[in-house]
């Protein structure tokens, strides 16, 4: 049973870290695809 347990929270932790990482990677993704929309932008109204 303590081995159940054990592989249980791995994979809570193992869930948990991967999600920040996705959430983190979507978050700096969508920051650089609003500067390059910006630039763009600045670009055209010139």
């Amino acid at each position: 049973m303590d081995v159940l347990k054990s592989v249980f929270k791995f994979m809570i932790a193992s869930t948990l870290v991967v999600g920040g990482v996705l959430i983190g990677g979507t978050v700096l993704a969508a920051k650089k695809v609003d500067g390059i929309g910006d630039t763009l932008q600045q670009k055209l109204h010139e």
